[in-house]
């Protein structure tokens, strides 16, 4: 069950990508059946639509890390190692 912040409509900072890509599913499941009415289709959709730039973000900030974790490889540095960076 999603918590209230995020059934207001708010992607808290402790989401994460699973539950919102779980959420999005199911979204994309309940417009795609036609079921419920206009405003709540509505509603949905502009949900999904946050939830979708939710994961995309999430995807590029873990795209980054793991580019990251290879430029040190091919650096010679050897091994892994993680480099801090701000994915905004």
């Amino acid at each position: 069950m999603a918590n209230p912040a995020e059934k207001s409509g708010n992607i808290t900072e402790g989401t994460s990508f699973e539950q919102a890509l779980k959420e999005l599913e199911t979204i994309v499941r309940k417009l795609e059946s036609g079921s419920g009415d206009l405003e709540a289709s509505i509603n949905d959709y502009v949900r999904g639509t946050d939830l979708k730039e939710f994961c995309q973000e999430k995807l590029k900030a873990a795209r980054l890390k793991v580019e990251s974790i290879l430029k040190n490889q091919e650096d010679g540095q050897g091994g892994l190692s993680l480099q801090p960076f701000d994915a905004k």
